[in-house]
């Protein structure tokens, strides 16, 4: 059963400025309105990035980037997105279709560590994925982690965000927050969900 509790007036202006947000742009990506625009001045056409969870993102990010690895583990959305992919005429992208959640994180052992500018975490296995992509980037890299407010302690007031007090939402989140303590970090979010990216320090 759906819970309704956290449709208050706040949430519900925040949610309205969402879908406009999201109609005005369908091609922007899924994350926070604000990351994109980061995202948009922060990603170059050099870059290469590797993405856990494919959608819009796959699109957008392949439009500005040199080349991009994906992973999807819905076999309708896989063909869905390849689809969208070869009608751009984009061929940067190696897509891959994964639907063991146990090998979906692994497969990030295929590439050698610090070979991505950037990892963006969006799909199954979220605590194992961010852990990967911590050696996945470069220094100076960035790990994306989208819903971010569902998995790590913030004062966020979209709905479903962990507390505090209730600190992360698994022993993996734990041990990612400490791998990553003392990175820069970015949050963002619009009332709904949020994302958030970390910056991987050049001495790591």
């Amino acid at each position: 059963m759906r819970e309704f509790g956290h449709w208050t007036p706040r949430y519900i202006y925040d949610r309205l400025n969402q879908i406009v947000y999201q109609r005005r742009h369908p091609n922007a990506p899924w994350l926070r309105q604000e990351m994109s625009k980061i995202l948009e001045n922060w990603l170059t056409p050099c870059d290469r990035g590797f993405e856990w969870g494919s959608g819009r993102s796959t699109v957008w990010l392949a439009e500005r980037v040199g080349s991009l690895v994906s992973v999807e583990h819905n076999p309708d959305w896989y063909r869905r997105i390849n689809a969208s992919l070869k009608s751009k005429g984009l061929k940067n992208v190696d897509y891959h279709l994964c639907a063991d959640e146990h090998d979906y994180p692994r497969l990030a052992t295929k590439y050698p560590p610090e070979s991505f500018d950037f990892s963006l975490v969006d799909g199954l296995a979220r605590d194992e994925c961010a852990l990967a992509a911590i050696s996945l980037v470069k220094p100076g890299g960035i790990v994306i982690l989208d819903d971010c407010n569902r998995y790590l302690p913030n004062r966020s007031r979209s709905p479903y965000s962990r507390r505090p007090e209730n600190g992360p939402e698994t022993k993996l989140w734990a041990v990612y927050l400490d791998r990553v303590k003392g990175w820069r970090n970015i949050w963002t979010s619009d009332g709904v969900t949020d994302t958030c990216l970390w910056v991987k320090p050049s001495s790591v």
